[in-house]
């Protein structure tokens, strides 16, 4: 299936030699110009919010950039794609099933050329009577292999739980198929892989054999202030020198408002602030935590005034890092 081509160092508006830092920047200021939350036209900013964390999702991992560069620069933008011959750089394309079923999904929050490049489509649970010589195969039921596809599943979602509508189109070799959709619910708590299980909708079965299970593997979005660990949220936000010597009181998000935290006196570059359960939930009634990490920023330009304080301090201060 041809599908377009998407240049997602364009889309985060990055050169293909980007630092995992400018990646990084790049992603955080777009996304917070187009997160939903924020944005006057939401419809346009959700579809731009999934465009710019599609692209983040493939080139902030290594092994995703790695196969995408490998298709190389010369494709343009919305250009008609189909991979090179040979190239075994994504996972496979479309999902092929044993009886020869084609599997393509829609509604997952991933363009159909993500699906086609990185998909995972694989079928498990293969057949017990395959390769085993059986003379009259045909004539024993056989259940349908599994199908296994990925799902963005937002920050929100994992905190609330919520229903998706996703579209399966299968097609049969003769390129007969059909669409259907299917009510996916996604449990409030779900983490980074783990696989929703939707019975019966996988490859069809033979000889009167049930279906394989339809299984989305969850990919959680990522957002410009969080970062995931299992269900605690990370946030990192910057200090001034003299904030972190003498400590203060600091706003910081979460994903139901802001909260104001104390920065206790003498905080370090790299230190954890936790605010408790503040994180995503877990699956009983505990949640997660919020881990404020501190990054403490020196002035890079001061006054002669303030290069005098600076100057002052240094001579009166006993204190030595090295010390």
């Amino acid at each position: 299936m041809a599908v377009q081509f998407k240049d997602y160092y364009e889309v985060l508006g990055v050169p293909r030699g980007a630092s995992v830092d400018e990646l990084r920047k790049a992603f955080r200021k777009l996304a917070r110009q187009y997160h939903p939350d924020v944005a006057k036209d939401k419809k346009v900013a959700e579809d731009k919010f999934k465009e710019i964390n599609e692209a983040y999702e493939v080139l902030s991992d290594p092994a995703k950039r790695r196969k995408y560069d490998e298709l190389g620069p010369n494709w343009k933008q919305g250009a008609e794609f189909r991979p090179p011959p040979g190239w075994q750089g994504g996972q496979g394309e479309t999902f092929r099933g044993g009886n020869g079923q084609e599997f393509h999904f829609g509604g997952t929050g991933f363009s159909d050329f993500f699906e086609q490049v990185f998909g995972s489509r694989r079928g498990g649970g293969a057949s017990p009577f395959g390769g085993r010589g059986f003379e009259n195969v045909e004539d024993l039921a056989e259940r349908g292999r599994d199908v296994e596809g990925d799902i963005m599943v937002t920050l929100d979602e994992a905190m609330r739980g919520s229903v998706r509508s996703v579209t399966v189109r299968s097609a049969d070799p003769t390129g007969r198929g059909r669409t259907e959709t299917y009510q996916v619910r996604i449990p409030a708590g779900v983490t980074e892989g783990q696989k929703l299980r939707v019975p019966g909708r996988g490859e069809a079965g033979a000889g009167g054999g049930a279906a394989g299970d339809l299984f989305l593997r969850v990919r959680l979005q990522k957002h410009p202030d969080f970062e995931v660990e299992n269900h605690d949220l990370i946030h990192e936000t910057e200090l001034s020198p003299w904030e972190a010597v003498l400590g203060t009181q600091l706003r910081v998000p979460t994903l139901e408002g802001p909260v104001s935290i104390k920065v206790p006196p003498g905080t370090q570059t790299g230190q954890r602030l936790r605010v408790r359960g503040r994180g995503l939930p877990n699956r009983g009634a505990e949640r997660g935590d919020l881990f404020v990490r501190v990054q403490v920023q020196t002035p890079t330009n001061v006054s002669e005034k303030e290069r005098a304080l600076w100057e002052q301090l240094a001579s009166e201060s006993k204190f030595n890092p090295r010390g």
